[in-house]
């Protein structure tokens, strides 16, 4: 039980470091580029996906006396589409709770990153994508 709690707080560390780079990102294109905040976002979600992606991998899920279950090339595969599912249901819900709430869309986007990450991406990535087997 320890174990997963750790394994979880270390994901959502993980969570926030990618989200920071999504985030910025996002601010920057959507701010000093003025590019639409829903396009910024998807900007953003793939940088801050890879850098997920990497801290997960070699940080996150490896457990010693544990070898990953898939290859490199089927997580890459399987990240990529809870990724692109992940940015879709950002920007939707920011998009939605920014326009029908009147909440600026930083704010609806934090709110969206907090569901999206907690309820869905880490699920995926701990018993999917990064799925351990001993070695």
């Amino acid at each position: 039980m320890l174990e997963k709690i750790f394994v979880f707080t270390k994901a959502q560390i993980s969570s926030f470091i990618g989200g920071a780079v999504d985030y910025l990102i996002m601010i920057f294109c959507t701010e000093f580029l003025g590019i639409h905040y829903t396009i910024s976002i998807a900007i953003g979600g793939v940088v801050g996906a890879i850098v997920n992606f990497f801290i997960n991998k070699k940080w996150t899920f490896n457990t010693k006396g544990y070898r990953y279950k898939y290859s490199f090339k089927k997580q890459l595969s399987a990240f990529i589409l809870v990724v692109i599912n992940s940015i879709l249901l950002k920007a939707s819900g920011t998009y939605y709770i920014t326009t029908y709430y009147k909440i600026g869309y930083g704010f609806s986007r934090i709110i969206m990153d907090l569901i999206v990450s907690v309820c869905i991406n880490y699920n995926l990535q701990r018993h999917l994508i990064f799925k351990k087997i001993r070695s």
